[in-house]
């Protein structure tokens, strides 16, 4: 569960992280890409750990709310499921047809 969370707001804060404020995005970079502890980042910021966690709360939620009213993130995913679904038929269904396997694996590099 702490990973799928952690992927998560990872996830979020690629979508959304030029919505944060420059503390948001400082805090939740240390604590959720770099690993930092909350004592590490209050100790970093010259704040108590308490204020620390209750910044990366609230913008934990924040990131949440943007998401519920913009959908970013639940668009990237239907929209990468989709494209893995074409490819995969493509390939099975039309292994031969070298124009249409050229053109899907330009859709698939797109896609990383």
């Amino acid at each position: 569960m702490e990973i799928e969370k952690t992927n998560r707001i990872n996830a979020l804060f690629e979508f959304y992280e030029p919505l944060l404020t420059h503390k948001q995005m400082d805090y939740l970079a240390q604590y959720y890409r770099d690993d930092y502890s909350l004592g590490e980042i209050a100790e970093n910021y010259g704040v108590s750990r308490q204020a620390v966690y209750d910044n990366i709360k609230r913008t934990e939620k924040i990131l949440e709310e943007y998401e519920s009213k913009l959908h970013l993130y639940a668009n990237f995913q239907h929209n990468a499921q989709n494209i893995d679904n074409l490819l995969a038929y493509i390939a099975q269904n039309y292994p031969e047809d070298q124009k249409l396997n050229e053109l899907a694996h330009k859709l698939e590099s797109i896609e990383e």
